[in-house]
């Protein structure tokens, strides 16, 4: 096991599986530069023949893949950010997500759509969005979002092999953190959830870049003595929603954080399953952490002010603590 930043453990799944399978091809928005260093050498590696830039059109891009994948190979298309996912959304939504079921399973679709999601870093409202919440309403798309480099080689590993469509989304605030990454072939399942911190007073259930605030401020907490269990659902479909519904019935407890907007937003999923399915074991309201329903603003101090952070999950699990208690 070593230490690696994100980008390298994206960048070391990607190699890898270029190795193991030669019908693994990948193309996007300069992979060959790899102006983000999750392609960097990789075009070097394996060739321009598998490994190639295209122009700048996400809806020929997103349309190629489905075309590859159909022909058997198994397409990477990068897209660069999460935002031009909407440019690419076509294909996508009406021919990745659905081949397989209008052909009767006749059709394979072994493709995946990646990119950078988010805000924090002051790149402006086009290239921030947190654009999930559309892709789980699709139904026929696996949605992975992971939040350390270990779960980003293993998840965009298992992404590549999995013979469904497969949209691999990672937190542009976290792709340059290190964290500790298993050495050899190691998969992380698509649609497992991972228990980050164990606890008995409270469920934090936190989505990609939020899980670091999240864990902080179940540290924080901890100092008053209020125990915060925290889950990252790694996968948001198809979601693990077993283990998220198995603390919430322990914990009697609730806040879910998540970068998207308030409305629709995978929160709003989460807290309605719970409501749904476990409401007998609510102790309390349940609360979401999200981001406003506006455009992620240029300017640093107030794109900062939008997102959530460590004192919003404190007060949301204060709050969901003194209301179960009865004030």
């Amino acid at each position: 096991m070593s230490r690696k930043r994100m980008i390298q453990a994206v960048n070391e799944a990607l190699a890898e599986e270029l190795e193991r399978d030669a019908k693994v091809i990948l193309f996007g928005e300069d992979v060959g530069m790899s102006l983000f260093g999750d392609t960097r050498g990789l075009a070097d590696r394996f060739g321009t023949e598998r490994v190639r830039d295209t122009p700048i059109c996400e809806a020929a891009m997103t349309g190629m893949a489905v075309g590859a994948a159909a022909a058997g190979y198994r397409p990477i298309c990068h897209l660069m950010y999460g935002n031009f996912l909407y440019t690419g959304l076509d294909a996508i939504a009406n021919q990745a997500a659905k081949l397989h079921y209008m052909s009767a399973g006749q059709v394979t679709l072994p493709l995946v759509y990646m990119a950078v999601y988010g805000a924090g870093r002051s790149v402006g409202a086009q290239h921030s969005d947190v654009p999930y919440p559309m892709l789980m309403n699709l139904g026929g798309i696996k949605v992975a979002v992971p939040s350390t480099p270990a779960d980003a080689k293993g998840m965009l590993k298992s992404a590549i092999r999995d013979d469904s469509p497969v949209v691999f989304l990672q937190p542009a605030r976290r792709g340059g953190e290190q964290g500790e990454v298993p050495d050899g072939d190691v998969l992380v399942p698509l649609g497992r959830a991972d228990v980050k911190r164990a606890g008995t007073d409270v469920t934090v259930v936190a989505i990609g870049a939020m899980v670091r605030h999240a864990l902080r401020a179940a540290d924080h907490l901890a100092k008053s003595g209020m125990d915060a269990e925290v889950i990252d659902p790694r996968t948001l479909f198809p979601l693990d929603e077993r283990t998220i519904l198995s603390s919430v019935r322990k914990t009697g407890r609730l806040v879910v954080v998540d970068e998207a907007r308030s409305t629709c937003s995978a929160a709003s999923e989460i807290a309605a399953r719970a409501a749904d399915q476990a409401f007998a074991a609510l102790k309390a309201p349940i609360k979401r952490v999200t981001v406003p329903d506006v455009a992620i603003p240029y300017a640093p101090h107030l794109e900062k002010a939008v997102l959530p952070d460590e004192a919003q999950i404190i007060a949301a699990v204060e709050s969901a603590v003194v209301d179960g208690r009865g004030g």
